[in-house]
């Protein structure tokens, strides 16, 4: 094995450096990549696969499995062995049976759409993120089991990668002529706020979690442990039109017998498992997949709680392991077998209950969260089994969830109650440690001694205080990409050589938009009117007291007022409701549209569409104060 050659300054991708390259050989020897269970799982029931596997949009490519042919060579230096096994899993892509009546297309998204074959044609539970890759999905599948119309759609959970792509397999014809779309209850509540309010932010923190920029090879992106990436078509989503409420709930569609079972609060806000008792199968949506899940995702999202993901884990197997001889999931591939099913599901679930319950433990001791993610061991027999090892999720960054769900940010020390922001404490920590020139020195050493961790923690200080210092740059680029090399978790990598990858080259940019029609098109007015309150720039607007009221025909009007540098609404009479210095009269749809500035309200009054009673330049002035936002701001320099 080479010595270690340093940071070299260029704004190329390295080689793995001996202590990563010892790191991941360790791995190997580590864990028995000699059982290959989990790839006779995966390639099981194998029908076909496209012919042409790119999937295209009007603008280019928008999926290309076959970009991941190179995880069929051994594993590099460069990459975990155990992250490369689990990329070799995901990675394989087609049309596979799971059952009898029941097929899965595996590995043309993110995520997988399964389909259900009924009296009449087909259920498809969870259509992938694009529209382009959930209609290759179901031409697949129709080239080799049928013409079948789709019969009924079901949405597991309140994630984007298990409804976008609706408008691939159904229209809102084929709903208005009664095909059924089912979802559990404030499904649409959360998909919509989670996309809308945060959304810009979600976006630009994504494309570094998926490593959309990154070049697919040994030394760049080689998935992102619960699928290989997301795909890049357009998005959408048609509103539910059955929800389930409670569990236990049965429905009968096109002859295929459902029951269901609520599962709030685990992966997504709104979720739900479903049993297919006629085949003895259940489908775990995204509850119980073949990694440790994220109970804070990378890209940000509500805090989820392991003790009730673990609980309603419990609850899956009282009600259905006895009956069921296959378990599979909206990501990865089936387990059958009732005994092996039910020791999936228990590890699973002992999985997240040990992190709850040991985090709880430790916090209680008085560790902080960065004590506990470094002194917490996993029992044996759990990190022994594939499926409970942290591809997506880590053991890292999830206890430090958990201590948040329960203690916030803060860990208690005062001395973290008041800390100066980055760029100002980089600039006193660079200034302490004698100078960027002798901070370089000495993290150069600390790189070719293999101390990674420590010299991304301390250039960084050196870039956020002088962004422009290209030595600092090059050097913060060469320990972050060493870390990826060395991160089992395909998030992480993907973070690592995304950040690498700007501090060499400028901006990536963010592929993806979470503001599409469709979904703002399901917000709610309350929604609509929440997410230009969060555009408003406060401190421009502290001084201004305006009122502008919409009077619609049939409805309570809706008064807006924007004081303090905080526009709040109410609907019909309220004690703080002030005389509005414009009233605008016009239809909801209008409202909307304005609002979303997909219509003028000049023109609408043009046209005879609108009136405007009072100063009709008090809603242009509150026009003016609302920012956009910035979809991609910087991440690894100030």
């Amino acid at each position: 094995m080479a010595e270690s050659t340093g940071s070299t300054g260029s704004t190329e991708s390295k080689a793995a450096e001996p202590s990563i390259a010892a790191g991941n050989a360790a791995v190997r020897a580590r864990f028995p990549f000699e059982d290959r269970q989990d790839f006779e799982d995966a390639d099981r029931g194998f029908v076909a696969t496209a012919g042409d596997t790119v999937v295209r949009d009007g603008n280019g490519g928008v999926w290309e499995p076959d970009a991941y042919g190179f995880l069929d060579e051994d594993c590099p230096e460069t990459a975990n062995p155990s992250l490369w096994r689990q990329s070799r899993l995901a990675a394989r892509h087609g049309l596979y049976e799971v059952t009898e009546g029941v097929y899965q297309v595996r590995g043309f998204d993110l995520s997988n759409m399964t389909l259900v074959e009924g009296d009449r044609g087909v259920l498809v539970i969870d259509p992938l993120i694009s529209a382009e890759t959930a209609a290759a999905a179901l031409a697949l599948y129709r080239r080799h089991r049928g013409d079948r119309p789709v019969t009924a759609v079901l949405y597991t959970h309140s994630h984007i990668d298990h409804f976008g792509g609706v408008r691939g397999v159904i229209s809102e014809e084929d709903v208005a002529g009664g095909v059924p779309v089912i979802a559990p209850e404030r499904f649409l509540e959360h998909a919509v706020s989670e996309n809308v309010y945060a959304g810009p932010a979600m976006a630009r923190r994504a494309a570094y979690m998926y490593g959309a920029a990154l070049p697919k090879g040994k030394r760049g992106q080689v998935g992102a442990g619960l699928g290989q990436t997301t795909s890049t078509g357009s998005a959408g989503l048609i509103p539910p039109t059955l929800d389930v409420t409670r569990t236990g709930q049965s429905e009968t569609v096109d002859g295929i017998r459902m029951v269901f079972h609520l599962t709030p609060g685990t992966e997504a806000p709104a979720e739900l498992n479903v049993h297919l008792p006629d085949r003895a199968a259940l489908c775990m949506a995204e509850n119980a997949t073949h990694n440790l899940h994220n109970l804070l995702t990378l890209r940000g999202a509500q805090v989820r709680n392991p003790h009730v993901w673990a609980h309603y884990l419990t609850e899956a197997v009282a009600l259905f392991a006895d009956s069921v001889d296959v378990v599979f999931a909206s990501h990865h591939w089936p387990v059958r077998g009732r005994e092996r099913v039910l020791a999936f599901l228990t590890e699973q679930r002992d999985l997240y209950a040990y992190l709850h319950d040991q985090t709880l433990r430790m916090l209680n001791q008085g560790l902080t969260p960065l004590e506990i993610a470094e002194t917490i061991e996993m029992p044996p027999a759990l990190e022994r089994a594939w499926h409970t090892h942290g591809y997506y999720g880590s053991v890292s960054h999830n206890v430090k969830v958990v201590y948040q769900h329960y203690l916030g940010w803060f860990d208690g020390n005062p001395a973290h109650l008041w800390e100066h922001p980055p760029v100002e404490a980089a600039k006193r920590y660079v200034d302490f440690m004698g100078g960027p020139e002798h901070v370089l020195r000495r993290a150069r050493d600390s790189f070719a001694a293999g101390d990674f961790r420590w010299v991304a923690q301390v250039v960084n200080h050196v870039v956020f205080a002088d962004p422009g210092n290209t030595e600092a740059r090059h050097l913060q680029a060469d320990a972050l990409e060493q870390l990826g090399y060395g991160s089992e978790n395909g998030t992480w990598r993907n973070f690592y050589l995304t950040g690498a990858l700007e501090l060499r080259k400028g901006p990536v940019g963010t592929p993806t938009a979470t503001g599409s029609p469709d979904l703002l098109a399901a917000l709610t007015l309350d929604q609509l009117l929440d997410a230009l309150a969060i555009r408003v720039d406060g401190p421009r607007c502290w001084d201004v007291d305006l009122a502008v009221r919409f009077s619609r025909p049939g409805a309570d009007p809706v008064d807006l007022r924007l004081r303090n540098g905080v526009l709040v609404h109410t609907t019909g009479a309220t004690p703080e409701a002030a005389e509005p210095d414009a009233e605008i009269s016009l239809s909801e749809s209008d409202l909307r549209a304005v609002l979303l500035g997909a219509a003028d309200l000049a023109d609408l009054v043009a046209r005879g569409r609108a009136r405007i009673a009072g100063d009709a330049g008090r809603f242009t002035e509150l026009l003016g104060y609302l920012t956009d936002p910035d979809p991609g701001f910087a991440v690894v320099t100030p």
